[in-house]
This record gives structure tokens, C-alpha cells and sequence, in this order.
């Protein structure tokens, strides 16, 4: 049994994150803010001995002791989910965003630097930005405009890998990063603003699919379970990273959503709208380090994966 602090543990990726461990049999400590995450994801857990919930901002310099709690506990592995992950979300807090980059990875850094535990830090495919090298490997730096609106989330995550080599480099810590490319299923909240959580949603109301551009960029979806087991060989695996934790099957969006309107038998039609700036044209991920260093790739398809979810948001309000 292993005790782990998993920052961001309400939200979407991070509540299924804290299902494998407590299956497992870890002892799992989650902290989040909930300005994204939701309260229900951290009942789930409420009745088990092994899971405490701590409401608390990670860029907070009180973060390490009510974490820690009345006792001396220690970690074995802190696990940095936290951050808002969704345009709509990561716009509406650009300071917010910028700051658990950067404040909040350094508190976490700290707590895992002092407790010699393992951090494993959950970065984007958004390093890339508009990337000019297709399927991106770890190897490219990328292609982002540092000043563009969509940079307060891009340049947190760069600054977020930069600090934790840093501290790789100065401490010896034991590192991880993981590059976490589109992720989907149950859990994502009905107003996240992602384009799943839009089409289907759109799609069930008989509401026009709003696409933004002509359809023709591209996206690699990943199913939520596949994401978390890809996440787990990281963290306890000896590749350091970064490792493109994704899917590589890429689609157009404009496929992407005849495949929605197909799958919930949706008559709604397809709106094409203005693209929003910096928005790629191209993501799809180079797995072959995680195929060779970690033995991981995904195994559900996209059209099963979109059943899961589909059939998941007809039964739940997604709250």
C-alpha cells in the first residue's frame, strides 16, 4: 500500500485517477478547490478509510500542513492533476491558470521534495501548441504563441515541466510527466466546453453540432480508462518523461461529429463558426515511447468510447 496526494482529485481525469488507486488498496489524499473539480466526485470515496478530501488551493502557502493534516503522514507519490483543462474554463481564470503552474507545481514540488516521494506531473499536448511536426513526438519543442490568449494555459504547463526538470536537476528528485493529449468519458462536466461534452450534449438536445473553423483540423480522442492506465504505467514505471500519454487515431472534427449524430441517432444538423485564435490545426500523438519505455497504448475505440459516454450522459446529470 502506497499513500499518495493527488492534487485535482475532483475533477474529471482525477476522480477515475483515485478509482484505480483505491481498487488497488493505496491511501489516497485529494486536494482540489473545486473551482473545477466537483464535490460529488469526492463522495464517491467518502465511506473508505484510505481517502481523505481536503478543500484547498494548491498555490496556497498553508497547502503542505492541511494536507499533511494533525499528524506527520508522508507521500510516497504526489500526483499534480490541478488546473482548469477546458478553454472556456482556463479563459474565465487566466490568472488562476498561470498561477497553479506556477505557484501551485512549486508547493507540490516542495511536499514531494521533502517526503523524497515521486511527482508525477499531468502536462497537455497544448506544449506544442500549433504544431509544426505531425504526429508530435516529446522530442519537439513546439509551436506556441506566448502571448496569445490561450497562452495562459500552454505557457503554465511549459512552466510547469521547466520547474519540475528543475527540480529533477537540483534535487535528484524522481520525476515523471506525462503529456496528456484530448481525454473523454463519463464524469466531464455538461458546461465544460470541450468539443465531446458540446457535440454530445448538442446532439441529444437536437440541437445544431457548433463547429468551429471549416471541420478539417484534427483531434486524437483518448477514453478516460485508457488515459488513467496509461497515467498508472507512468507513475510507477522508469521513464521519466515527458511521454505523450494519448491516443493516436486522429479524426476531423467534422468526422468527429457526424460520428456523434450517427451514434446518439441525433437529427441535428452541423454550424460552422469563426475559429477562435491559435486554435491547432493538427494533434495526434506519437506514442512509440510509451508503447517501448512503459509497454502502454490505448485499447478502446473511439466509436466504443463514444457509446460509454454517450450512454453515461443520458443516465447522469454530469454534475
Amino acid at each position: 500500500m502506497a499513500t499518495l496526494l493527488v492534487a485535482g482529485g475532483a475533477g474529471f481525469i482525477g476522480s477515475h485517477f483515485i478509482d484505480r488507486l483505491i481498487a488497488r488498496g493505496d491511501q489516497v489524499i485529494c486536494v482540489d478547490d473545486l473551482s473545477t473539480g466537483t464535490r460529488e466526485h469526492t463522495e464517491m470515496h467518502a465511506d473508505q478509510p484510505r481517502y481523505r478530501f481536503v478543500e484547498a488551493d494548491v498555490c496556497d502557502g498553508g497547502i503542505e500542513a492541511a494536507v499533511r493534516g494533525s499528524g506527520s503522514m508522508r507521500f510516497d507519490a504526489v500526483v499534480h492533476l490541478a488546473s482548469p483543462a477546458s478553454p472556456p474554463a482556463y479563459l474565465a481564470r487566466p490568472i488562476e491558470t498561470l498561477e497553479v503552474g506556477s505557484r501551485g507545481t512549486h508547493n507540490l514540488l516542495e511536499i514531494a521534495r521533502l517526503d523524497s516521494a515521486r511527482f508525477l506531473l499531468a502536462s497537455t499536448s497544448e506544449v506544442y501548441g500549433d504544431p509544426l511536426v505531425h504526429p508530435q513526438v516529446e522530442t519537439y519543442t513546439g509551436n506556441v504563441n506566448p502571448i496569445g490568449e490561450r497562452s495562459v494555459y500552454d505557457e503554465a504547463k511549459r512552466f510547469a515541466e521547466a520547474i519540475t526538470m528543475a527540480y529533477a536537476r537540483t534535487y535528484g528528485l524522481d520525476v515523471r510527466i506525462a503529456r496528456i493529449f484530448n481525454t473523454y468519458g463519463p464524469r466531464m462536466r455538461a458546461d465544460d466546453g470541450r468539443v465531446v461534452t458540446n457535440f454530445v450534449y448538442q446532439a441529444l438536445a437536437g440541437d445544431p453540432l457548433t463547429i468551429f473553423g471549416d471541420g478539417s483540423q484534427t483531434r486524437s480522442f483518448c477514453y478516460v480508462d485508457d488515459e488513467v492506465a496509461g497515467l498508472l504505467a507512468l507513475l510507477g514505471g522508469d521513464e521519466p518523461g515527458p511521454v505523450n500519454i494519448g491516443n493516436p487515431h486522429e479524426v476531423t472534427i467534422r468526422a468527429f461529429a457526424e460520428l456523434v449524430i450517427e451514434l446518439t441517432n441525433s437529427r441535428s444538423t452541423i454550424e460552422f463558426c469563426e475559429l477562435p485564435a491559435d486554435d491547432p490545426h493538427l494533434r495526434q500523438p506519437d506514442i512509440t515511447l510509451a508503447r517501448e519505455a512503459l509497454g502502454w497504448e490505448p485499447l478502446v475505440t473511439l466509436r466504443d468510447g463514444l457509446q460509454r459516454t454517450i450512454a453515461a450522459y443520458r443516465t447522469s446529470s454530469l454534475g
